[in-house]
């Protein structure tokens, strides 16, 4: 063991309502854990204004301030809570040696990974600028704000169907870009789309730039990819749903993935190919991506941790 090796029964990485709830649990049954926040502390619901659809919050809460709840529930029970990134793992034997960018090597007996997945985006300066104030990585979290107005979403994946039907339920109207003259989403989820009246299909196109002002998002520029001219959408808010990547690089050979890189877990477990150690939260799963879902499985990490080290 190096000098600044330091022994931790239960390390979780990462620090969304996964993680978090991960947290409280093990704390709760004395493991002590630590946690190491990450790039983004809070994860994913720190870029939602709003949460409506967590229970127990009848009058809603944004993202960030329940995210802050979430942490002091888990340091009031004992959790660390350390602000860094995780940069490299080493599953290979136990105790699990893990790095992180402060300096400090933890000798881990049990490990929760909790890192979520990133949304991909446009890479738009004018998208990052209206983040939050229109624009959008989730239909499901944010639709509701938009009802009975216009929007635009991106893609053409089966998640971009998924999302657009669900919008055109709250909106007036909803219009899909998509580059291509085609969908790629499985038939059943193209047929939903094209037969629904309020979906408006702009194909071969491509956003060019989101338009707005101090009130947020006014409007969409897009452009036809194959004439290359440029016209305006007035819609007040833009989704993207071009897919998401889960946090994984420094897990890639030392845990099974599946093609996706989401991290494969037992059905029904948090269980990873390595025992001993878990997944939580979104970076295991990708059918439903919500906070609720993702400290449900927070909890049954934290649970199967303890059996772990129990026996």
């Amino acid at each position: 063991m190096g000098e600044n090796m330091e022994m931790v029964r239960c390390l979780i990485i990462g620090s969304g309502p996964a993680g978090y709830t991960a947290a409280i649990y093990a704390a709760r049954a004395d493991l002590k854990p630590v946690m190491y926040q990450g790039m983004q502390p809070g994860g994913q619901l720190t870029i939602t204004t709003e949460v409506d659809n967590f229970p127990g919050y009848p009058k809603g809460i944004t993202g960030p301030e329940m995210m802050e709840e979430f942490k002091q529930q888990a340091e009031r029970f004992g959790t660390q809570v350390r602000f860094g990134v995780v940069t490299e793992v080493d599953f290979s034997k136990r105790p699990f040696i893990v790095k992180a960018d402060d300096g400090k090597t933890v000798a881990a007996e049990s490990v929760i990974i909790a890192t979520g997945a990133s949304a991909k985006w446009l890479g738009m300066e004018s998208e990052k600028k209206f983040m939050g104030m229109g624009v959008s990585g989730c239909a499901t979290c944010d639709g509701f704000f938009y009802r009975n107005q216009d929007v635009a979403i991106v893609g053409g994946g089966d998640t971009a169907a998924e999302e657009a039907t669900y919008l055109a339920k709250l909106c007036k109207k909803v219009y899909m870009i998509h580059r291509r003259d085609e969908l790629r989403a499985s038939k059943a989820m193209q047929h939903k789309v094209l037969s629904t009246p309020n979906i408006e299909m702009v194909w071969n196109s491509a956003p060019e730039e989101v338009l707005g002002d101090q009130s947020g998002v006014t409007g969409l520029r897009v452009r036809n990819v194959k004439t290359g001219e440029s016209s305006d959408l007035a819609v007040m808010g833009f989704f993207v749903a071009i897919g998401h990547k889960p946090n994984t690089e420094i897990f890639a050979g030392q845990l099974e993935l599946d093609d996706m890189s989401y991290v494969k877990t037992k059905p029904g477990t948090t269980q990873t190919s390595v025992e001993g150690v878990f997944a939580a939260g979104d970076v295991q799963d990708h059918h439903y991506r919500q906070a609720v879902t993702a400290a449900g499985t927070g909890c049954m990490a934290a649970i199967e941790a303890e059996r772990f080290l129990a026996s």
